[in-house]
């Protein structure tokens, strides 16, 4: 069997090659080599060239990777694609064939999970820190051809391993995930993912979680994360150390899962979401001369709101509206402070209580009907779902258009009055994203609305 061992190196975010070494192994001895430096053909960052010693200058004279894509081609030819976290160099390479027309495949091994399955007991499988322990010299560190060479030093003792002939064709199985699998996630953990709905967390080497996503099927849509050749999933599946999941039963109550969890978490690697939205509410009180304001203020500072709002733009369009339909005043709507009389440009039906020429009664009696009306207009919506398991039910609880939370319920459980889910609520946080998430099923699926 005929094995090209390979290391590349690259611009870092854009994973453009700079330079690549591939060695040529029969199983016995490396019978031929191809290293180069690679021009990139965009700049090379400060911190790479810190890490690898490569700039800007030593590659401007190197060839294309068009130049030198078929050297590549011919060497790996027949052969098994051989690297330490082989699906990096794999991809870097794939993609910069896919640049120039070219579909490259070739059958892959990991030393990285090899080394997992075959050299037990290591803390760390980084190259670096493996070579140290095994004591094989690694020269020229983070560049292609030392880490190469170095790859070829313990590719060589795995092949030696007692187990080895056993553990090669079980990663080499085409039904195997071995070789698409990131390097340090164990396969019994991507085995025990389900194919149910749920979110499910990526984690790194600290336990810290990277990244959270959600999915109909959980372990389809992980997977999918492994075959993504995107800058950003390479990145985050070369940090994966373990994978934990939570079912939700539905594909909504799993969204609403995920946006709690990225606000919770703050993972790096979700761009989405992460922001904590800021509430406005609307709130009345009665002031010294018994004139009832209405006024606006940030949600956390108002304890009983009238009606809330994710938007400063749309709280103050409301305020605006209720203020002209009932014929308030936009100075005691707080539209316009500081003022003595009211004077907004575009609501001019107040009746004047900040002239004195309206009574204190009559002008809080159309402030109390608006805050009626308003108060009339919210809903209670209760949201049946699939539950986890077959005995179970999911609900969404909405209770005056505030978003409370969701909730599991045993169906041999009965639940007569509406108070009782509070007993199986899992209370969650209401905010803009929730309420587009919301907005969308309500308005898809009527039919499954239980209001009150």
């Amino acid at each position: 069997m005929m094995y090209t061992i390979i290391d590349v190196e690259t611009t870092g975010r854009e994973n453009r090659m700079t330079e690549i070494s591939i060695f040529k192994y029969d199983g016995d001895e490396v019978i031929d080599e191809f290293t180069t430096l690679v021009n990139p053909e965009s700049p090379i960052p400060g911190h790479i060239t810190a890490l690898t010693g490569i700039d800007n200058q030593l590659v401007a004279d190197a060839p294309v990777f068009a130049d030198v894509a078929q050297d590549i081609l011919n060497i790996t030819e027949d052969a098994i694609f051989v690297a330490h976290n082989v699906n990096f160099d794999y991809n870097v390479i794939g993609g910069e064939f896919k640049r120039i027309g070219i579909d490259f495949k070739r059958k892959k091994l990991c030393t990285v999970r090899l080394s997992r399955h075959l050299l037990l007991g290591h803390r760390s499988y980084s190259l670096g820190k493996l070579c140290k322990d095994l004591k094989i010299d690694l020269v020229g560190r983070h560049r292609a051809r030392g880490d190469a060479e170095a790859t070829v030093i313990l590719f060589e003792l795995l092949l030696k391993q007692p187990k080895a002939t056993e553990v090669f064709s079980d990663f080499l199985n085409k039904n195997s995930r071995e070789a698409t699998l990131p390097p340090n996630l164990p396969k019994a953990t991507f085995e025990a993912l389900p194919n149910t709905p749920g979110i499910y967390y990526f984690k790194d080497k600290k336990g810290a979680i990277i990244y959270v996503g959600k999915a109909k099927d959980i372990k389809k849509r992980v997977l999918s994360h492994f075959y993504s050749k995107t800058t950003k999933s390479l990145d985050m599946v070369r940090e994966t150390r373990d994978i934990d999941f939570e079912l939700s039963g539905s594909e909504l109550i799993a969204l609403l899962m995920e946006d709690a969890a990225i606000k919770h978490n703050f993972p790096i690697y979700n761009k989405v979401s992460k922001r904590t939205i800021q509430s406005y509410s609307i709130f009345s009180y009665e002031d010294r001369n018994g004139i009832i304001h209405l006024a606006m203020n940030k949600g956390r500072l108002v304890p009983n709101p009238i009606i809330t709002f994710f938007n400063i733009r749309d709280v103050r369009l409301y305020m605006e509206n209720i203020c002209s339909t009932y014929n308030l005043c936009p100075k005691y709507c707080h539209l316009q402070e500081v003022v003595w009389e009211c004077s907004h440009y575009n609501i001019t039906d107040c009746k004047g209580i900040c002239r004195n020429e309206e009574t204190r009664d009559h002008y809080n009696k159309r402030v109390l009907k608006a805050i009626q009306d308003i108060s009339e207009d919210k809903k209670d919506i209760i949201l049946k779902e699939k539950g986890r398991i077959s005995n179970e039910e999911a609900f969404i609880w909405i209770k005056d258009n505030v978003y409370l939370g969701y909730g599991f319920i045993d169906k041999q459980e009965q639940v007569n009055h509406q108070e009782e889910l509070n007993n199986y609520l899992i209370p969650q946080k209401d905010n803009i994203d929730i309420q587009k998430i919301l907005r969308t099923r309500l308005l898809k699926e009527k039919s499954l609305l239980v209001t009150n």
